[in-house]
């Protein structure tokens, strides 16, 4: 099976084999976080970096009445905390209501990645670059876009995200997330929710059924949703491998 971080990372430099090879031993040794834990709370310091390998998780605040917001869904390829070195303490909770194999990098060795590896450093900084967008992008999705385009857009980003790290089939994917984690992250209610998903259904766009999505039409459904992937900046500039000044992470 192909690795994720490859996978994803090769839209950000021109990796040579010897960068895939480090990549790959780097993200080799993965252990079971299971479903409702979190990763990392707000207020922690963690002197690890942590990627997913395989499942789900999410970043989230928590508000003092208890609502919850869901600010990413983070898969396969995904770094939690890439800034870890830098911030003084996180501002947000990783966790996963569905369980994920996670690798935990020591920052110590993401350090040296950057400095001794600048095509690895300039993919590391394309991914930070590229959360940024998504980010912007979920902003607009909450603000701007009625329910049914907000939730047929998110459907369309993972689509595109998972097909990236080759974790979907012909039509879909594995889709573990439930109606209430959907009402967090879009700011519907389930109820809501559960409205859009049957007309959505009703066009003819999606099913969802035993945690698995699938598109049924996804020219139709990225047209519905004004879907466009820039923000995920899938498309490289072909300006050489490496920064011309070293990205720090740490």
């Amino acid at each position: 099976m192909a690795n994720p971080l490859v996978l994803k990372l090769e839209h950000g430099a021109d990796l040579t084999n010897e960068d895939r090879a480090l990549l790959q031993s780097l993200s080799g040794t993965a252990r079971r976080i299971q479903a409702h834990q979190d990763i990392i709370r707000e207020g922690e310091r963690p002197e690890n970096v942590h990627l997913i390998m395989e499942g789900w998780a999410c970043r989230y605040k928590q508000l003092p009445d208890g609502k919850r917001q869901i600010m990413a869904f983070l898969v396969p390829g995904d770094f939690c905390d890439l800034h870890v070195a830098i911030l003084g303490e996180m501002d947000h909770n990783i966790g996963t209501a569905w369980g994920c194999n996670l690798v935990a990098i020591p920052r110590r060795i993401i350090d040296e990645l950057v400095q001794s590896h600048p095509r690895i450093a300039r993919a590391l900084w394309w991914s930070t670059l590229a959360d940024e967008g998504t980010l912007r992008e979920w902003l607009v999705n909450l603000g701007q876009r009625q329910a049914d385009r907000r939730m047929a857009h998110l459907f369309c980003e993972l689509l595109v995200r998972l097909q990236t790290v080759g974790c979907t089939d012909e039509d879909g994917f594995e889709f573990p997330i439930s109606q209430i984690d959907l009402s967090d992250a879009l700011g519907i209610t389930s109820v809501h929710v559960s409205r859009v998903l049957k007309e959505l259904q009703a066009q003819s766009l999606v099913t969802w059924q035993n945690g698995r999505l699938r598109i049924l039409d996804a020219p139709k459904l990225k047209a519905f949703s004004g879907f466009n992937d820039r923000y995920l900046h899938l498309t490289r500039r072909r300006n050489g491998g490496a920064p011309s000044e070293t990205a720090s992470f740490g």
